[in-house]
């Protein structure tokens, strides 16, 4: 293609986000090595090198300097320009100082606003750089034509008019975002860039054009043949209305005359919109072609023609349920005996599941629905099996439960999927269980392993008490420690000193599998429990050890240093004060609060939305996922299976040291409940204050009527009936499913709800208007602490909100011995309207203060203890 050879190709490979190559060598500190991913680089046409070391565990200022002071002494590769890519301006300037010539740097945006955007401006043209401009700015990504002109135009006139900038060493980045995704908004994304290119360089003469490529294709990440088409046909384009570089692996670059016409013509169809069904249709002939380019037989229905246990195999690597039956049953006719085919085919197929998973091939959601193929096959197969009463042979078996006190078991589900789909027999025993049920169960069924999980930091105490209760009773299997609040650092200190027969922190589901394999073989398990027994010496050492420059003031000195309140910015009174309830939540309006990021973690997903739609690993997934979910959500809304409640109220109220008093009435001469809060007790950085929850709220003697809320809300009514369905039908994926997402409605309503009482019921902030990610940054006035959380750490305190609101009584919302709220979809806490209130936590306290807040809670010493032990220094 002719119109490339002014095209500029910039190498993307010396990139530690891009690369995991380049990444394991600059982290195993081998830059001789990592040079020949540069040399690669301009051998294959690169004629510029992007350098990246933005990495958590890099140094990234002394690695990028180390690698450019190497790169300088190799004439090959020194002969291109070089790309400084990082977000961190300390490494971008010595990057700067170790290049030779001129550099580019990638890159400086609006984002932040137009006094930081200019300033980097001023620097960089002292160094004489050129300098990539993202199309970004303070509302966000630029994502339409229109947004991208706007931008660019915009810092184009910044640049030129007020730092001098030359307009020729400026290059724009209009944002490249994937298309035939699925979503209908993406559709236009590539035509969106194209015309915004023509734009841009019709109004910002000189300016170049630049862009991720490989970004348009993400999702089609796995069929290099077709995304080297997608990136052909869409640089074809954009060259052609103006684009000069892109960001692309130039030996990957196929010709465009030598796309075949079919794939050719697919491919155009998705790049410039022209069919509504374009992304379909490329989908129907995509698994044609190799990756080789070349033209394969079409492979739709051909995994039908395979052998059975090939077949069974193909269906749980895929989670296809549609012809288990038939093909479990083909299976049994051919086997000896019905428990021959799970521990043949079906075993044989798990066991590729496991491998991919654990290689990274496979991604959670996906284990799940091989689980679900799994369970309906073994469940045709059960009756043939009682029939001549046999039971399979399993690697071991693990028992399951969420504590006493707790009612949070998604994360335990999930461990419990992924160890039977590596053949263990799981006993998964449900929530809120006592000990004693526990480890009777434990004792009957003569289990392998025992697994707690638990979500609130009171689960830690029960766990102590059933490792306390293990060692009584004379048990010896190993204990699994997992869940929100643990850690391996509390496993190794509050939990192992009192169990002597293995006690394992399992950070997620995924380490679950390895864990229990190397605890129940013979060969494994001494050495892999010596070995944690090392690290739980290390990690009591180390938690010993108070880190540099930790110092703990005296209660009395951090209560001198508390928060000062403005007094002249406290709120006024709530239109609507007093107690509100909503009885039936209109589910479909909380859809657009939902923040869907930690959704996406709930499956192992990293990622934040909507960005890991696009990602270049976990895109794929992640939109079917999502795709699955809104179906989920369509069903449980419209259907009537989830139902929504929340009750709410706000009340006079002033603070007295480290106590809220609220008021039964404004006239305040009566007391209607008192929240006891802690202290920060840490001394913090530049002597800041050390806050308590009390500090945002008007002090008693100050004069100054001020105001609190409380509230609880719940999306969980009739969740779990629900998902126990779909877990009877052997379908995991959709049980889950069902709790994650109502997990993310009770954080939806909590949002919605907050919203309506800043603009409504209290009215303090009517006129605000912020989009549903402003909303998730907490962009707006006021905080809703809940207890149980860093700034207000004692779950006590959600008994007093439950009095004060009547909660039980109107919603249904209760709460367990252990202060854990049912239904487990559940949100609570207060409202602290004050502009400056903040989140913070309250971390360590001393003795002065537990005995402090013990005597105000009518506490003993050791009941303190227990409720904050995770807050004692």
């Amino acid at each position: 293609m002719q119109q490339q050879a002014r095209f500029i190709n910039v190498g993307e490979r010396t990139n530690v986000t891009g690369s995991a190559r380049f990444k394991k060598l600059i982290l195993n500190g081998d830059f001789e090595a990592a040079l020949d991913v540069a040399r690669q680089q301009v051998e294959n046409g690169a004629q510029i090198i992007d350098i990246n070391m933005d990495e958590a565990m890099l140094d990234s200022k002394a690695a990028m300097v180390r690698y450019l002071q190497l790169l300088a002494s190799e004439p090959d590769i020194s002969r291109v320009p070089i790309m400084v890519d990082s977000s961190k301006w300390e490494v971008i300037e010595a990057a700067l100082k170790c290049i030779q010539g001129k550099a580019v740097v990638n890159s400086i945006s609006l984002k932040e606003g137009e006094a930081p955007f200019l300033q980097q401006a001023r620097l960089l043209r002292r160094y004489g750089a050129a300098v990539v401009v993202m199309a970004f700015d303070e509302q966000g990504q630029a994502d339409t034509k229109a947004r991208k002109v706007e931008i660019c135009v915009r810092a184009y006139k910044l640049l030129t008019e007020q730092v001098g900038f030359p307009p020729e060493d400026i290059i724009f980045d209009p944002n490249i975002f994937a298309v035939a995704t699925g979503i209908e908004q993406h559709n236009n994304y590539a035509v969106d860039f194209i015309e915004a290119t023509r734009e841009i360089k019709r109004l910002c003469p000189h300016a170049k054009i630049s862009g991720g490529v490989s970004n348009v294709s993400f999702s089609f990440r796995g069929n290099d043949a077709v995304r080297e088409a997608i990136h052909s046909v869409f640089l074809y384009h954009a060259i052609a209305a103006g684009m000069d570089m892109g960001i692309v692996n130039a030996g990957q670059l196929t010709v465009y005359d030598d796309i075949p016409d079919l794939l050719r013509e697919r491919v155009e169809d998705v790049i410039l919109n022209r069919r509504d069904d374009a992304t379909e249709r490329l989908l129907e002939i995509a698994a044609q072609f190799k990756g080789d380019g070349s033209v394969a037989e079409k492979q739709d229905d051909a995994w039908r023609s395979l052998p059975v246990n090939k077949r069974l195999e193909h269906a749980l690597v895929k989670g296809i349920t549609d012809f288990i039956d038939i093909d479990t049953e083909e299976a049994r006719q051919q086997a000896e005996k019905p428990l021959h085919v799970i521990e043949g085919p079906l075993m044989d197929g798990m066991n590729v599941v496991g491998d991919l998973f654990g290689e990274g091939k496979m991604f959670l959601p996906q284990v799940v629905k091989s689980a679900r193929v799994m369970k309906k096959a073994v469940a045709y197969l059960q009756p043939f099996i009682e029939q001549e009463k046999e039971g399979g042979q399993a690697q071991g078996k693990v028992l399951l439960a969420t504590v006493k006190g707790d009612v949070h078991d998604i994360g335990k589900n999930i461990v419990g999927v992924v160890l039977q789909c590596n053949n263990f027999e799981v006993i998964d025993l449900g929530v809120m269980v006592p000990c004693a049920e526990l480890l009777r169960v434990a004792k009957e069924q003569n289990v392998d392993v025992i697994g707690l999980s638990g979500l609130i930091t009171p689960s830690l105490d029960e766990m102590v008490h059933v490792a306390k209760e293990m060692t009584r009773l004379g048990f010896t299997q190993p204990l699994l420690i997992g869940g929100a609040t643990t850690s391996k650092a509390h496993t190794a200190v509050k939990i192992e000193p009192h169990y002597q027969h293995g006690v394992v922190y399992v950070p997620n589901a995924s380490r679950s599998v390895s864990v229990v394999q190397a605890l129940i073989g013979k060969d494994s398990k001494a050495g892999y429990l010596a070995r944690i027994k090392q690290e739980y010496v290390v990690a009591r050492e180390q938690h010993a050890r108070s880190r540099p420059g930790e110092k703990l003031l005296s209660f009395t000195e951090a209560k001198a240093n508390k928060f000062q309140l403005d007094l002249s910015k406290v709120a006024p009174a709530p239109k609507q004060p007093g107690v509100q309830l909503w009885q039936d939540v209109d589910l479909n309006i909380l859809r657009d609060y939902i923040d869907w990021t930690p959704f996406f973690l709930t499956w192992q997903l990293s990622g934040k939305y909507p960005a890991i739609l696009n990602h270049a690993e976990v895109g794929i997934e992640a939109r079917k996922l999502f795709k699955d979910a809104n179906a989920m959500l369509d069903t449980m809304i419209n259907g009537g299976h989830v139902k929504g409640k929340a009750v709410f109220g706000l009340f006079p109220a002033n603070s007295l040291g480290e106590d809220i008093i609220v008021y039964s009435d404004d006239a305040r001469t009566q007391e209607k409940a008192r929240l006891y809060n802690l202290r920060q007790q840490l001394q913090l950085r530049n002597n800041a204050p050390n806050c308590s929850l009390a500090d945002f709220i008007a002090p008693v003697d100050s004069g100054v009527k001020d105001y609190i809320g409380g509230f609880a809300v719940s999306t969980g009514f009739g969740a779990d009936e629900f998902a126990a369905k779909f877990a009877a039908e052997h379908d995991d994926y959709n049980s889950i499913m069902v709790k994650a997402l109502a997990d993310r409605l009770a954080e939806a309503l909590a949002e919605y709800l907050h919203l309506k009482v800043r603009r409504e019921y209290w009215g303090y902030a009517a006129d605000e208007s912020l989009d549903n990610e402003q909303l998730i940054r907490e962009l707006y006035q006021g905080i809703r602490p809940a207890p149980g959380y860093p700034a207000c750490p004692e779950h006590t305190e959600k008994g007093t909100l439950w009095q004060l609101l009547d909660v039980e009584a109107k919603t249904g919302i209760k709460l367990t011995e252990s202060y854990a709220m049912w239904p487990g979809a559940a949100v609570s806490g207060w409202y602290f309207a004050h502009p400056d209130s903040k989140y913070f936590a309250v971390s360590k306290i001393g003795e002065d203060q537990l005995s402090d807040y013990a005597a105000k809670k009518g506490w003993s010493q050791a009941e303190a203890e227990s409720w904050l032990a995770p807050n004692l220094s």
